[in-house]
């Protein structure tokens, strides 16, 4: 039994077969109606071929880490560099029709699968930058430094993208207040602190991992945070934008993009993470919240009580 504050998603497939009936399957060409805001169940490198060409806005991709893995019963095995390279190239080169010439590309990697896809992404794109946020938890190490970072690799289609930085800015609290004429400079007085607004960097200290007590938390072994692709979401894309997931694993690219405004197309392989994924949606209709999103700004971790008092005036 789990305790009354775990809220971590981890039903079977059977208990979920509702949500799993929400997904569809694209044995054949699609118009962009029949995909959009879907859950494809199904196997990227074939699905991808079949949906409408120069339609995507915004990718968002997070493959398998060259690592062995085992996600609910499908395995992925470590590969050698080369091939590892090759498996990147080929969902790259099956996603590049779908692209729009104005699209912007987030492809997630741990470091040692970062040397590889930068340089593949640079084969093909305007590689603009590379994230690097620290997800805090990450295995001890006795013979080497801890894990905890990951890399997002950022690059565009093309020199004529989205990038909306006034929708990402993160707020910090002022340690030193600076006055002139005994007005704040470049700060904000609050009756809940003294906090600035500030453009951000492509390190991320302010994210964590989903867990057990959060309602975004899922059995997924290797989910991302609703946090991490807010930021990504909100900076690359406008309301209305389509985004595209091919590695969707238990949905929140798709759950993210719901509410913010945006419309999804995420592919899945995994039944089961199908259905988590379907089962989040539903819970997005109600529940518009994004953990440390508060009034349109991002707030560093560890600041919940301030959040809930700024969403409250």
């Amino acid at each position: 039994m789990k305790s009354q504050r775990n809220k971590t998603i981890d039903f079977s497939i059977n208990e979920g077969q509702q949500y799993l009936d929400r997904c569809i399957r694209v044995p054949s060409i699609v118009s962009l109606q029949d995909v959009l805001d879907k859950t494809i169940y199904g196997d990227t490198l074939q699905v991808l071929q079949y949906l409408p060409p120069q339609s995507v806005d915004l990718l968002i991709a997070d493959p398998c880490y060259n690592l062995d893995k085992n996600f609910h019963g499908i395995k992925f095995s470590k590969l050698t560099d080369t091939d590892y390279v090759q498996y990147t190239c080929r969902w790259i080169e099956a996603i590049i029709p779908l692209l729009k010439s104005t699209a912007s590309i987030y492809v997630c990697c741990d470091w040692e699968s970062s040397l590889l896809i930068g340089n593949v992404l640079n084969q093909y794109f305007n590689v603009v930058n590379r994230i690097t946020w620290q997800r805090e938890k990450g295995r001890g190490a006795s013979k080497n430094w801890k894990n905890s970072m990951e890399d997002i690799w950022f690059a565009t289609v093309s020199k004529q993208y989205t990038f909306n930085v006034d929708s990402v800015m993160s707020r910090r609290k002022v340690i030193a207040p600076y006055k002139v004429d005994g007005k704040p400079k470049d700060w904000e007085e609050t009756e809940n602190g003294n906090y600035r607004n500030t453009y951000p960097s492509n390190f991320w200290d302010d994210i964590s991992i989903p867990y057990w007590s959060m309602p975004e938390n899922t059995a997924h072994p290797t989910q991302k945070p609703e946090k991490l692709f807010a930021k990504l979401i909100l900076a690359s894309s406008n309301k209305g934008d389509i985004i595209l997931d091919p590695f969707l694993g238990s949905g929140t690219t798709s759950v993210v993009a719901k509410k913010l405004g945006r419309h999804y197309i995420g592919i899945e392989q995994n039944p089961l993470y199908c259905s988590w994924a379907e089962y989040r949606l539903e819970l997005a209709n109600t529940d518009k919240n994004i953990q440390g999103y508060t009034n349109g700004v991002f707030w560093e971790r560890n600041t919940l009580s301030e959040q809930n008092k700024a969403r409250r005036n």
